[in-house]
């Protein structure tokens, strides 16, 4: 049943704008037009570009949908959020239209057949890159439609609706058939709700230590079993020119995957029992190979519910993971086993081993090699080279490796803490080998990769970088680099022996546009795309990136927007909005780094504070805020104490600069940031008035952990008790303004974190507002939602920070 449209405002105090009273439900307002036009703004084209660079696709999308979609039939079982009429996720974004450009001509055509209205998703070229799937939305299925680029034409090539609810699962078989799941049954078919249960829900636990995140939408019933079943069933299917082909039977497939060779699949389907401590992709499942009519050739491996997960970062289960094929071959199966239990502590030699498999699948796995820490994965090359990266999230560590295939030796490349942004040499380069598969690139007769680092950290801020990676000195080579006052990084190698790129440049009067670039032949870079301003009100703005000390040493930096027109000595300090998230770090020397560039084109999401300086407000933005190891402690054991000292070292920055006025300072933040939000204005007196979107207040209601922090609630409950806002209610004074989705799907920032801090500031006589935005997520997507989310916001700076009295 849809829930009527609603919206709820508690109050607690006078509010001038809106009456006195503790509720008051009213209409959704819209804000000052110079903030509601940048929201509105038609946002730029996506853009999908082949890898010969022959054709781009642009796709077109509407700003934000309205509140009533969102209001659409949405079951939320087993963490997922689907639609009932139509086997898909209920909360997308849809492209709403598609047109060509032929970069050697500059032609651009419009793509004909296209469904109206079109709501397309999930992009897909076939190997030749001749035709392009996508899928479409509708109210009563999901359909399949395939571009071919010679006539330009979209033709719907499906009998039967998709299934997309655990995934799109669209794969590419060879230039003509494309493979994709299918329902099983008409969604009227749905199993309905009884009136009467057959009886209570019960659930035990028989010793056994099963900690467990804190998952939203997880199965609750009997009859959420039947929904998840029903609905997460599906057909595979083979579709040639339109003739749709079923293989193998109906099962819950968690993720199919086509061998290199293309003459198998390794396929995982989730079976009972069902958990209701995880979300689906937690659930006991079965690893096989099947061949391409679905047969079993080798069950693979049975996993069991992810529920019996130990706690702690680098802790795992005891079983199987990883599960890959090897790109450089034919049908070889990849996957690893922990040799310490699962349990990271454990001392011994090497804590991962890979292992393999090959076709036909009828002998033992062969064990490749091991790692000294925690396995994250292997890239491919050929018969002589792999790259191994491996590392420790408790530690931030990671380490890349050289592997010999064929000699099976390993040779360390290079290793560093995984916060060292200045030290990271970027990705290998990829091309396409004779099977279609993406394999390392090596150049220089074989003697270096190719490493490409769209951020490229730097002293001077974000500089991507092109370099050279030698092998034997273990050595990176810059080739090329963005310039300075610049912002630009290579979107893909189209050709990495004669150096031919596709860049993708900015600065910050320069919108986003792609370019054609030859590093051989040093010629000018050819323009592909032409986009314009979609932000034309900003155009006058200033931005820069500041730097400052905190009073224990440790340098931050931050993104300072001024408005048009701005003068100092003229116009004096501003009221200043300072929008944060706060980052663990175990070395100080890496939270002092310079992240961003100044040179960046502004852009504005929903969620961005940099509306305010279109609103005569100095802003903030990336304020960083750090919170680092001391003394053989943890980062989170000086939590609070260092909020203080990164909020104090920005105020007092811009009031140095005589930009920010410090009586009317101002913080706020999503998720984590309001986190951080509520714990400054329950330990400082530094702001005049907070904002804090989706947070989480208590942390006793994320028990086994949260963010980077990974000791329980049992092993650290004074930790617990004092990073938590909602334990300093009553020390809440500064007024602070509260929203939250009140269909927030992230794991610890449920709904009631807003309802019980608000609650307890009011109990205590604080000053606070809490705005509930119906049918919103973590993230907001509603345009009526986030107006009135604008509004809010604004009124409540106007009021307790521009106007202060």
């Amino acid at each position: 049943m849809i829930k009527k449209l609603y919206l709820y405002l508690l109050i607690a105090g006078t509010c001038a704008t809106l009456g006195a009273a503790a509720q008051d439900a009213i209409r959704y307002q819209t804000p000052p037009k110079e903030i509601a036009d940048l929201l509105l703004a038609k946002p730029v084209p996506g853009v999908s570009i082949d890898g010969k660079a022959e054709w781009i696709l642009f796709s077109e999308r509407n700003s934000y949908p309205s509140v009533e979609e969102l209001a659409m039939p949405e079951y939320r079982i087993a963490g997922l959020r689907l639609n009932p009429n139509n086997y898909s996720p209920s909360r997308q974004t849809y492209i709403n239209n598609f047109s060509l450009k032929n970069i050697k001509s500059n032609q651009i055509f419009q793509v004909a057949g296209l469904p109206a209205p079109l709501y397309a998703g999930n992009i897909s070229w076939n190997p030749s890159e001749n035709k392009i799937a996508f899928t479409n939305t509708t109210q009563k299925g999901v359909d399949l439609y395939i571009i071919d680029l010679a006539t330009k034409k979209a033709t719907k090539v499906n009998k039967t609706f998709l299934n997309l609810v655990l995934g799109n699962g669209l794969t590419w078989l060879n230039d003509n058939t494309i493979i994709y799941r299918t329902i099983t049954k008409p969604a009227s078919a749905a199993p309905a709700k009884p009136l009467m249960p057959k009886g209570p829900t019960i659930q035990q636990n028989l010793g056994k230590a099963a900690p467990s995140v804190t998952y939203q939408d997880l199965i609750k019933s009997p009859f959420d079993e039947q929904l998840f079943e029903f609905f997460a069933t599906s057909q595979l299917v083979k579709n040639t020119a339109g003739v749709e082909t079923p293989f193998g039977k109906p099962a819950i497939y968690r993720s199919t995957s086509l061998s290199p060779d293309k003459s198998y699949m390794m396929v995982e389907t989730l079976h009972k029992p069902f958990s209701y401590l995880v979300a689906a992709f937690g659930f006991p499942s079965t690893v096989s190979v099947t061949d391409l009519t679905g047969k079993t050739v080798k069950v693979i491996a049975e996993l069991p519910s992810s529920e019996g997960t130990p706690s702690g970062y680098d802790n795992l289960q005891n079983v199987a993971r990883g599960f890959d094929w090897r790109d450089d071959e034919p049908a070889t199966l990849i996957w690893s086993k922990p040799l310490d239990s699962g349990l990271i502590k454990k001392d011994v030699p090497f804590h991962d081993a890979v292992y393999a498999l090959s076709a036909p699948f009828t002998g033992t796995e062969k064990e490749l090699f091991k790692t000294q820490t925690r396995y994250r994965g292997v890239q491919w090359g050929d018969a002589n080279l792999a790259l191994i990266t491996e590392g420790l999230r408790s530690k931030q560590t990671s380490k890349v490796s050289r592997y010999n295939p064929s000699t099976g030796a390993i040779e360390e490349l290079y290793s560093r803490n995984q916060t060292d942004a200045y030290g990271n040499p970027g990705s290998p380069v990829t091309v396409k080998n004779k099977y279609g598969r993406q394999v390392i690139k090596m150049v220089d007769n074989g003697t270096k990769l190719l490493m490409n680092n769209t951020v490229g950290s730097s002293e001077k801020g974000d500089l991507p970088f092109l370099a050279k990676f030698d092998l034997a000195t273990k050595k990176n080579e810059v080739i090329w680099r963005s310039a300075e006052g610049t912002f630009e990084y290579v979107s893909d190698v189209i050709d990495p022996d004669k150096l031919t790129l596709l860049t993708r440049k900015e600065s910050q009067k320069q919108v986003p546009n792609y370019f054609i670039k030859n590093l051989m032949l040093r010629i000018a870079d050819r323009p592909i795309t032409n986009f314009s301003n979609p932000y034309p009100s900003l155009e006058g703005i200033t931005k820069e990136k500041i730097s400052y000390k905190r009073a224990d040493g440790v340098d931050l930096t931050g993104d300072l927007y001024l408005p048009k027109g701005y003068n100092k000595d003229k116009d004096g300090p501003l009221p200043t909005l300072i929008w944060a998230y706060p980052r663990e770090f175990n070395s100080a020397a890496d939270a002092a780094q310079i992240r961003g560039s100044k040179d960046k084109f502004t852009t504005i999401s929903w969620a961005s504070p940099i509306f305010w300086v279109t609103r005569g407000y100095a802003v903030l933005d990336n304020a960083e805020m750090p919170i680092v190891a001391k003394d053989g402690k943890k980062p989170n054991d000086t939590f609070v104490d260092q909020l203080q000292l990164n909020a104090e070292a920005a105020i007092n920055k811009l009031a140095a600069l005589g930009v920010g006025d410090k009586k009317r300072m101002a913080v706020g933040g999503h998720s984590y940031g309001a986190f951080m939000t509520a714990n400054l204005l329950a330990h400082t007196n530094l702001f005049a008035a907070g904002i804090a979107r989706s947070g989480a207040y208590n942390r006793t209601l994320t028990p086994f952990g949260f963010q980077n922090e990974e000791r329980t609630y049992w092993q650290a409950p004074q930790l617990y008790y004092e990073m938590s806002p909602f334990s300093y209610a009553d020390k809440i004074k500064t007024p602070i303004l509260l929203i939250h989705g009140d269909s927030d799907d992230n794991p610890g920032t449920f709904p009631i974190n807003s309802e019980r801090l608000f609650n307890a500031i009011k109990g205590a006589g604080g000053t606070t507002r809490f705005v509930f935005l119906p049918y919103e997520a973590h993230s907001y997507r509603g345009k009526e939602n986030l107006l009135h989310m604008l509004w809010e916001q604004d009124q409540w700076l106007e009021k307790y920070v521009k106007n202060k009295k």
